[in-house]
């Protein structure tokens, strides 16, 4: 895993280049290199802008109890995106998706199977795609906001993902409470479904639609929603529904998933990146590897002091493996998670308001504003395991202050 910090001096290595000429590396084609240290500046556009994206679900939320879109989308698809402040970002929304999970909480007066708004499939129109280079389909997810989608994110075990029904794959394993989320209500006759279904549903149809069109698939979430973000991304590799039918003379080698395989000359992989805002581990080792096999690529954007990024797996993590230098791995290596992808990391904290080490807002105005180093106020000495645990005593607190389902919003 790569990581660096970000610096005030923005990298000139792509001034004279332009975002249609230079989206695949963007993407992370190249895995970022040369593009982070220092902060390439059309990179950090996009981090922003998609960004930007995900602040957008946080801001058509509807947390007013009284209101007949409580804990759903304050907007109808058509105008959402306008009334956020993003009317001229270039993209159409399509559709709205909605969560759930089984996990059964005895103060919610409601059913848990209602589904709640998380977030939404958009499309870049013909012009911003022209100006991207590409068509983009993107997913956001907003972050954690009512009480079952809090529990979910305290479910800490691991269990396999099984997601490809043709291969099951045991040994890849995630986290409990996320899977929970992404597939609850799945097989449902009636009603919404699940987040899982209503997804891979909409991706098909949209990729059908623009077939044959250079195409990028960008999912983009804050806490939890990244989460959500990794796993749809490994669900739609895994299951291969990036991949299209292609001739030979429109198979470039760099967009080849196996070099090795026969088939990789018919088929066109349509690139899969995770812009992930404050996001927690997801899965063990094993969907790691296997995430890096299919070339999903994820670019982290961390606060050094936000402890949500060190969640799940304070202990039994990819730091904690091996002993010795590397010379012995633990008997229970397999179920140390393990983080995913690049890192940028930011370095912010403000004793009189510690809740901004994982607030959505503060993120994107630190990446706005360049600095030598990116950074609020760094208090020296404190023990971050309790600050880890304040924080997270504070969270819990906050959400025995509601009698409802409401949570705090963007908490993970």
């Amino acid at each position: 895993m790569t990581t660096t910090f970000i610096h005030s001096n923005i990298s000139s290595n792509t001034t004279t280049n332009t975002l249609a000429s230079m989206w695949r590396e963007i993407q992370g084609s190249k895995n970022w290199q040369n593009l982070v240290n220092p902060l390439d500046n059309l990179l950090q556009n996009e981090i922003i802008r998609y960004g930007e994206f995900v602040a957008a679900c946080y801001n058509a939320f509807d947390l007013d109890p009284n209101s007949k879109r409580y804990l759903n989308c304050k907007y109808g698809k058509n105008s959402m995106l306008n009334e956020v402040g993003l009317g001229n970002s270039g993209y159409n929304v399509t559709k709205y998706i909605y969560a759930t999970t089984d996990i059964n909480v005895l103060s919610i007066g409601q059913k848990c199977s209602s589904g709640r708004w998380i977030g939404y499939v958009a499309v870049s129109n013909n012009e911003e795609s022209k100006r991207l280079g590409r068509r983009d389909v993107l997913i956001t997810f907003r972050g954690t906001v009512t009480n079952p989608e809090w529990i979910a994110n305290l479910m800490s075990t691991l269990t396999p993902a099984r997601l490809d029904p043709n291969n099951l794959r045991p040994e890849i394993k995630v986290e409990a409470g996320f899977l929970s989320l992404y597939t609850s209500n799945e097989g449902e006759k009636f009603g919404l479904g699940s987040c899982r279904e209503q997804l891979l549903s909409e991706i098909r149809r949209v990729i059908n639609m623009y077939k044959g069109e250079e195409m990028s698939i960008t999912i983009a979430g804050h806490s939890m929603g990244s989460a959500l973000a990794l796993l749809l991304a490994y669900d739609i590799a895994e299951l291969g529904l990036n991949t299209t039918t292609a001739p030979e003379s429109q198979v470039s080698h760099q967009n080849r998933l196996y070099e090795s395989s026969p088939s990789v000359s018919e088929n066109n992989i349509i690139p899969v990146t995770v812009f992930s805002f404050g996001g927690p581990r997801v899965g063990n080792l094993g969907f790691k590897e296997r995430c890096e096999e299919l070339g999903i690529k994820v670019l982290r954007i961390v606060n050094v002091n936000d402890p949500i990024t060190k969640l799940p797996g304070v202990f039994l993590n990819e730091n904690f493996r091996v002993l010795l230098g590397g010379k012995y791995e633990v008997p229970w290596s397999c179920s140390c998670y393990a983080h995913v992808g690049v890192e940028i990391l930011l370095d912010f904290f403000n004793m009189q308001n510690p809740t901004c080490v994982h607030d959505l807002g503060t993120y994107l105005n630190l990446l706005k504003i360049p600095k030598s180093h990116l950074q609020v106020q760094r208090e020296e000495g404190i023990d971050f395991l309790n600050r880890a645990k304040e924080f997270f005593l504070w969270g819990l607190n906050i959400s025995m202050l509601y009698n409802g389902e409401i949570m705090l919003p963007s908490i993970w």
